[in-house]
This record gives structure tokens, C-alpha cells and sequence, in this order.
């Protein structure tokens, strides 16, 4: 009896062990993340990653998209999860609709079909055969449109799958944890 009782407290302490270095490497998830984060964007502009901005991802995945600290952390995640075809044809999409020139649309519209959108490319989405079809038609004669249903379906993917799992990541939970420290230090 006395050894099942000494197992039971060895177990305990080696569980209680095993969460104190969760939450260890959590919080050093958190941080180094916040260190990446900001030292992508220094060059650019002086404004910092904080608590209140990181808790509006939340709100939408369109809250969390417009926030450049944002866009590179859900990048991170999906990435981590193999799993950013859906963002990177997005992204590429956003960039397609400020093209002026028709001869660089034409262009740009047979790369993200070939990048995209062909059965088996390498980074194929998931979207329906009829709007497969439609788009293969449409890269004939491309026009800033041409990409739009595909869009709207890969970003309810997103919203509805990829975005609720990001929200419930340890690379978010950390980044708020690590930033709800530093505002409590001051």
C-alpha cells in the first residue's frame, strides 16, 4: 500500500513538473514571437505589437487579416500546419485586383490558375468543380473579377475552420499571455 501511495505522489509531482514547463515554454513561445514579429516589421514603421490590437483578432478573421502584426501571425500558424494554401491564394488575389495593365493580368491570372486553381497544382485550393471550370474559362480572358467566387469560398473556409483553430492556438493563447505580462509590468 505504501508504494502505490508514494507512485501516486511521484505521478502528481511529475504531472505538476510537466505543466509548470508548459507553461514555461508557452510563455517563451509568446515572447520569442512577439521578438519575430516586431523585428519583421521594424524597418518599416515605429509602431509597436499590443495587448488591446492582439485581442481584436478575435472579433473577425477580416479584424485579424487587416492587422499587419495579424496577417503574419496567422500566416505563422497556418504554415505551422501546413496548411497556407488558402491565405497565400487570398493574399495573391488582393494583389491581382490592383493590377492596371491587361497584358500583366493575363499573366498574372495563368499564374494563380497554375499555382491554384489547376487540378493537382501545388498549392491547390479546396473549392467546388463547377467554379474549378468557371475560373479555367475565365483565365482566357481575364478580368479583375475572375478569381472573386473562388475567394469568397476559401475565405469562409478560413473563417470557419482555420481561423477558430488559430484563435485556440498556443501561438495566440502565448502572444496574449506574454502580452498581458509586459502590460502588467508596465
Amino acid at each position: 500500500m505504501p508504494s502505490l501511495i508514494i507512485t501516486e505522489t511521484l505521478t502528481q509531482t511529475q504531472h505538476f513538473n510537466m505543466e509548470q514547463d508548459d507553461r514555461g515554454r508557452n510563455k517563451n513561445l509568446g515572447k520569442n514571437f512577439i521578438c519575430r514579429l516586431q523585428c519583421m516589421f521594424s524597418h518599416s514603421t515605429s509602431e509597436r505589437l499590443c495587448l488591446e490590437d492582439t485581442q481584436q483578432w478575435s472579433q473577425s478573421l477580416e479584424r485579424l487579416l487587416e492587422s499587419k502584426y495579424g496577417l503574419a501571425t496567422f500566416r505563422t500558424f497556418l504554415k505551422s500546419e501546413f496548411s497556407d494554401e488558402n491565405i497565400e491564394f487570398w493574399l495573391t488575389c488582393e494583389e491581382y485586383k490592383k493590377i492596371k495593365s491587361s497584358f500583366r493580368m493575363s499573366s498574372k491570372a495563368k499564374k494563380i490558375y497554375e499555382q491554384f486553381i489547376k487540378a493537382e497544382a501545388p498549392k491547390e485550393i479546396n473549392i467546388d468543380y463547377y467554379t474549378r471550370e468557371q475560373i479555367k474559362s475565365a483565365v482566357k480572358t481575364p478580368n479583375l473579377q475572375c478569381f472573386d467566387d473562388a475567394q469568397k469560398i476559401v475565405y469562409g473556409l478560413m473563417e470557419r475552420d482555420s481561423y477558430p483553430r488559430f484563435l485556440r492556438s498556443d501561438i495566440y493563447r502565448s502572444l496574449l499571455e506574454s502580452l498581458a505580462a509586459d502590460a502588467v509590468k508596465g
